[in-house]
């Protein structure tokens, strides 16, 4: 039954994660360390002779990183950016600006930095979540515009046209960090390798059975998995309102916020999974692609297919999946090819 090998593949994949294991074939050393950082629980795996000096050097990586793109933590870049609307940037808080802006621009707005003072206002940074009243948000609905945001190529600096501007790139910030370990993998002659940056996963290369590695993708309704994904060199992200909400009133609110309405995303889609050799770009397009809705993720895919590809479950239970990884995803559900 699938079911089962799939229960087992999640076993084979955590083992993976948490204690490097290798579906019992060992052709090299596997060194595994877990570490929480940017709010979540993370596991680095590396398989190689310089496994542990690879591993080490990411677990580094990982917290340098964190406390550079922190926007509660008053020591961090963002956090100083924020305060005085704008100021000189770093190498990495310069890359993912241009990164944010360029998804700004290509997803009509869905993918915005500038969304922070509204997603504080929810409670969804300190977990204090209140519903906002409309005047509230209509406010803050007047920061919420990546065009105000300027950088000075020449001198690495950014300026915040409007006051009270303030930006969160915790939508783009784990991609761009596991992408960032790979390089570091590479660094070190890692042939073979992974990272679960709190579900978002990247691997680089095979397993050590020469085998593609199987990523489960959640389940948002129940504690199975929708399929397994067979992977290799590419990060696979996941977004969904199940990830992070709270319930008042007997309605559910959820943490992708809409930039057009300052509200969660009233979207068709229940979850959304970004296949890219770029989990800098994966990460923005799962919460982009979220709050377009079905119809027009499909249409970016198609505009965009060279760039990544994608798993689509609908708020109907509906799973879609792009022809470009047809092959490679296994799932009891029945699966609706999108093609170009």
């Amino acid at each position: 039954m699938l079911k089962r090998r799939l229960m087992i593949i999640g076993f084979v994949l955590g083992c993976l994660i948490f204690s490097g294991c290798s579906d019992g074939v060992v052709t090299s050393k596997s060194v595994s360390e877990s570490i929480f950082a940017m709010d979540t629980y993370m596991t680095v795996t590396a398989y190689g002779n310089e496994a542990q000096n690879a591993v080490t050097e990411a677990i580094a990586e990982i917290e340098r990183l964190d406390k550079l793109l922190s926007v509660e933590n008053k020591q961090s870049e963002i956090f100083l950016l924020n305060q005085n609307g704008g100021g000189k940037l770093s190498k990495d808080t310069k890359y993912l600006l241009e990164q944010s802006l360029k998804l700004w621009t290509e997803t009509d707005g869905k993918f915005d930095i500038t969304i922070y003072p509204i997603m504080k206002a929810w409670g969804f940074i300190d977990k204090n979540y209140v519903i906002p009243d409309s005047n509230t948000l209509n406010q803050l609905l007047s920061l919420v515009n990546s065009s105000t945001i300027k950088i000075n190529e020449q001198k690495s600096t950014v300026t915040f046209e409007k006051p009270g501007t303030k930006i969160d790139l915790g939508g783009i910030a784990k991609g761009y960090t596991s992408s960032k370990i790979m390089d570091i993998f590479r660094k070190h002659n890692i042939s073979k390798g992974l990272v679960n940056l709190g579900g978002n996963v990247q691997v680089l290369g095979k397993k050590s059975n020469n085998k593609m590695w199987q990523v489960a993708i959640k389940d948002p309704d129940s504690t199975d998995y929708l399929g397994v994904l067979q992977a290799e060199d590419c990060a696979v992200i996941t977004s969904g309102g199940y990830e992070r909400y709270f319930e008042q009133d007997g309605f559910i609110y959820h943490h992708i916020i809409d930039p057009l309405t300052g509200y969660p995303a009233d979207t068709d889609l229940k979850s959304v999974t970004i296949i890219s050799g770029d989990g800098t770009l994966a990460d923005g397009l799962s919460t982009a692609l979220f709050i377009m809705g079905k119809d027009k993720a499909v249409d970016y895919w198609k505009k965009n297919s060279k760039k990544f590809n994608m798993i689509l479950l609908d708020v109907k239970g509906n799973l879609y999946t792009t022809e470009g990884i047809v092959d490679q995803f296994i799932s009891e559900h029945n699966i609706e090819i999108i093609k170009i």
